[in-house]
């Protein structure tokens, strides 16, 4: 299953199996979808063949490429924008906003930057070439065409994409500055959380203090890796947890975000030699932290 040319749509190659009837094998393919949102989905032509809708009867055939629209019930609305840095034919970099997820997953399909740039610019191809945690503001960039995806991939192999971000978090004045952080990340529970734990280092963040205060003091962070949360988790291992972070170091309940306490991680710049042009460019988020 895969992001599908139809903007806003998913598709699905049928597996073999012993189903007469479309309705039928996509309630046992996808069993997270019950069977009546597949009926109406079939009822209301979001379940497509070639561009095609197709009929709630339909047959089930072996290989076929069904493309279909999922949606959440009452998907919650994130009031932010997402603003644009930078739009060529091939790269288009945006300052996003805390609450909005990069892509669909989970509770968000409608209210991430994916889906909110494809209808917008209308780019069906548009993938975003890194992601960053929902909860997490910046610069973030995304492919508009396949030709040139792997181009600008390859610099994040490579480590050639040089980010850096701003945080707002507790006090460390034991430290000597600038000071390098390594950890051992692994997952931990629940499965979304990761941990630091004892074992050679796979994540290397350099950290720097712009502005101490009382409570909190603001850093400037240069990751090194690129692991699943890992400022927040080194961070908040080294006994300076973000501000404001539902997750580390420990899990906080919460029913729903409160949009008067984002998380005070930003995404502040990314700077890289374009790898079609050759040319650098610098790319500078808008958006502010909390002030001390």
């Amino acid at each position: 299953m895969s992001e599908s040319p139809l903007i806003g749509a998913s598709h699905l190659h049928l597996p073999a199996g012993p189903w007469r009837s479309l309705l039928d094998g996509l309630c046992d393919v996808l069993p997270g979808v019950d069977r009546a949102t597949w009926l109406a989905r079939l009822q209301q032509g979001k379940v497509l063949f070639q561009g095609q809708p197709l009929a709630v009867d339909s047959p089930y055939r072996e290989g076929m490429r069904v493309e279909y629209f999922r949606e959440v019930v009452n998907e919650r609305e994130i009031p932010f924008a997402v603003e644009i840095l930078h739009h060529d034919e091939h790269l288009l970099v945006v300052d996003k906003p805390h609450f909005l997820a990069v892509a669909p997953a989970g509770q968000w399909v409608e209210q991430t930057v994916l889906r909110r740039l494809q209808r917008q610019l209308q780019l069906p191809e548009l993938v975003p070439l890194h992601r960053l945690d929902r909860l997490t503001a910046g610069v973030m960039l995304l492919s508009c065409q396949r030709s040139s995806r792997d181009a600008y991939l390859s610099l994040f192999r490579q480590q050639r994409m040089h980010k850096v971000y701003e945080a707002v978090a507790g006090p460390l004045p034991g430290l000597a500055w600038p000071y390098q952080a390594a950890h051992c990340l692994q997952p931990g529970e629940p499965f979304f959380r990761m941990q630091a734990v004892s074992g050679p280092a796979n994540a290397w963040t350099t950290l720097q203090v712009l502005e101490r205060g009382s409570a909190y003091w603001r850093y400037r962070l240069q990751p090194q890796t690129g692991r699943k949360h890992q400022l927040r988790v080194q961070m908040a291992a080294l006994g300076a947890p973000l501000r404001h972070d539902p997750l580390y170091p420990q899990l906080q309940a919460h029913d729903a975000d409160d949009f008067t306490q984002p998380l005070q991680l930003l995404a502040r710049s990314l700077h890289f030699d374009d790898p079609l042009s050759g040319l650098p460019r610098h790319f500078l988020s808008q958006r502010q932290l909390l002030p001390l």
